[in-house]
């Protein structure tokens, strides 16, 4: 078997043994959409290739960028299109697949890589762990009236600003959605970019796909767009928001305002909404909105940890030194991580172990969606000292909750 790379002339066989390995077919898209595959970018990707020449697996990455808390910008391939066709499993395709891939990425200087995982056992054993979280919201519209701002009732605080709302089609304002989603994702940690030609192509799920959708744009008070929420609603009188994009709280609550209003609807779904969202705090009605469909989203792997640590802003100042395991790729080492001012330092050193953990168990803390100190009481990292897992929260919180909105 030999895994080797891929060129544009290999587009349709890589296209054709991914949807077999996964038992899908080609969809004709709409006239002048393109497919969710349409994106994959040859010169990243790996076919496996029995010696009389079958394509038996594929691997691709996509070409991103990740936000990381304190806004730092980085490349990060996007792991894709990992399958193996059900008559080759369990015979080392993927893990050799795998173990090329990292390999290249690690020589064409990446610091980490991403993915989405299909399924939460398969990945760990490749040194990446769940990074960002998201979950689902179903809201009884008839109980969902918004309260009114503390600061409002007293009259402290700042008062709303003033803005407005319009409802497009999806098909009217693409380059819209495109420029506000940038935005955002640029100041939002665990966000990923959507390169252009992902728009362009329509490659993705709605409303980077041009599947009808309504989309209600905010505008803030000069006029200027600052968040989109793309929705369609149902046959039973459910309303469906896609996602909701803004650069602060004030366009969310606005657009949250304008789909919950919307008349001979019963129902309306928020499909991701980070982890302790304040949302539901706003309702005068606390249990209105019903959480369900809680799961891990971005799984972050760390290539290089040094660069990596040093690559994020940090809160607080402290020192920790990391013992960390990397079994897959047979490496283990201690970093000497010292933070101060925001900025850290990071080097091999000798020093005894503060924490102990596994390359992947560092990947979920990497964003700050994962407390060390949870995953010590679970029984993934080892405290060598005390006080070493609550020193580890403090310097791996991010200024807010990582969240990744894009599918790929």
């Amino acid at each position: 078997m030999e895994i080797r790379s891929t060129t544009a002339q290999d587009f349709d066989v890589f296209v054709d043994t991914t949807l077999t390995a996964f038992a899908m077919e080609r969809e004709t898209p709409a006239e002048g959409d393109g497919a969710w595959w349409s994106a994959f970018e040859m010169d990243r990707s790996l076919l496996a290739v029995t010696d009389d020449g079958r394509p038996v697996g594929t691997a691709g990455a996509y070409s991103l960028e990740l936000t990381l808390p304190g806004g730092a910008l980085v490349p990060a391939p996007g792991v894709t299109a990992v399958g193996v066709l059900p008559t080759h499993r369990r015979q080392g395709v993927l893990s050799a697949m795998m173990r090329r891939q990292l390999a290249d990425l690690r020589e064409e200087g990446d610091i980490l890589s991403v993915l989405l995982s299909s399924e939460a056992v398969i990945y760990r054993r490749f040194g990446y762990g769940p990074a960002t979280y998201t979950q689902r919201m179903t809201v009884d519209r008839h109980r969902a009236a918004l309260a009114r701002p503390r600061a409002e009732e007293t009259g402290g605080g700042a008062a709303p600003r003033a803005g407005s709302v319009e409802v497009l089609r999806r098909a009217e304002c693409g380059d819209l959605l495109e420029e506000i989603y940038d935005r955002y994702r640029r100041t939002q940690p665990g966000a990923l970019s959507r390169p252009h030609r992902w728009w362009s192509l329509g490659a993705g799920q709605p409303p980077i796909a041009r599947a009808p959708r309504y989309i209600a744009v905010h505008r803030d008070a000069d006029g200027v767009a600052d968040g989109y929420a793309s929705y369609s609603v149902d046959k039973d009188r459910t309303l469906t928001v896609d996602e909701t994009i803004t650069v602060d709280d004030a366009a969310f609550t606005a657009l949250a305002r304008f789909v919950l209003g919307h008349d001979l609807v019963e129902k309306v779904v928020f499909k991701h909404l980070p982890p302790g969202h304040p949302l539901r705090w706003q309702f005068t009605d606390y249990r209105a909105g019903e959480l369900g469909d809680s799961t891990d989203w971005l799984w972050v792997r760390l290539l290089d940890i040094p660069r990596a640590l040093t690559a994020r802003g940090w809160s607080g100042d402290g020192e920790l030194v990391l013992e960390v395991d990397d079994p897959w790729l047979g490496e283990h080492g201690r970093y000497r991580l010292t933070v101060q001012g925001g900025k850290a330092d990071c080097a091999p050193t000798s020093q005894a172990p503060d924490l102990s953990l596994d390359v992947s168990d560092l990947g979920s803390v990497y964003l700050g969606g994962t407390l060390p100190s949870t995953l010590v009481r679970a029984g993934h990292i080892t405290s060598h000292r005390p006080g070493a897992a609550e020193l580890a929260d403090a310097l791996f919180r991010a200024e807010r909750t990582p969240h990744c909105l894009h599918w790929f």
